[in-house]
């Protein structure tokens, strides 16, 4: 997925994919992470997402990287913060109380960068990237993270019916992803009603990955 799509859409604000509030299956399912008060949290790909102020607001620290200035600008908007901007390589450091956003290409993201986290939130990540980027995508987050605990949220449909994104990622795909370094359970598997944008019948799977 070549970048200028993504600033293609985020320019012409062709952004259906964002919701307008926090995701039910994290305000759901977050807490099966366990994890402790003040966890920082990798959201890749983030947008605008208003998961992000959810977390916030449950006390966890929040890290993200994303490839639009414009979606990182409304997100700061949105939350009533004022970034401090610097400069990391070649990404653009957003940074405020308890949040930091690298803006610009993931693969360009180091772990020294990105800093430690405790877990992964990956709603609109892995299912943005067409299939011959999934694999470069997945082993970078396990090196970012050093394979942090993920809620992982998928489709799967019948990829032919339409184009993505959002991609259909099977759960075997995921396991072929995943299992060498997590422990996956499959939480909760339904069907989009109406189905994906009104198109073609599709499963939303939502996965809890420990590590081992």
């Amino acid at each position: 997925m070549e970048a200028n799509f993504w600033h293609q859409r985020w320019g012409k604000n062709e952004i259906a994919f964002h919701e307008k509030e926090a995701n039910p299956l994290l305000v759901e399912h977050f807490k099966k992470l366990s994890l402790p008060d003040g966890a920082r949290i990798f959201v890749p790909l983030c947008g605008k997402t208003l998961d992000i102020s959810w977390l916030l607001t449950k006390g966890y620290r929040v890290v993200g990287a994303e490839l639009s200035t414009i979606a990182i600008d409304q997100l700061f908007s949105q939350l009533g913060l004022e970034p401090k901007i610097t400069k990391t390589g070649a990404l653009d450091h957003y940074s405020a109380e308890n949040i930091d956003i690298f803006v610009g290409d993931i693969f360009l993201l180091s772990k020294e960068w990105l800093g430690s986290v405790q877990a992964i939130y990956d709603r609109a990540a892995l299912v943005a990237l067409p299939e011959e980027m999934r694999d470069r995508y997945t082993n970078h987050i396990l090196n970012l993270t050093n394979a942090a605990p993920q809620l992982l949220i998928c489709y799967e449909y019948d990829q032919n019916s339409m184009e993505g994104p959002p991609f259909s990622v099977s759960n075997e795909e995921v396991n072929r992803h995943y299992n060498e370094k997590y422990d996956l359970n499959l939480i909760v598997s339904r069907e989009v009603i109406g189905g994906l944008k009104g198109k073609c019948e599709a499963i939303e799977n939502v996965w809890l990955l420990q590590t081992r």
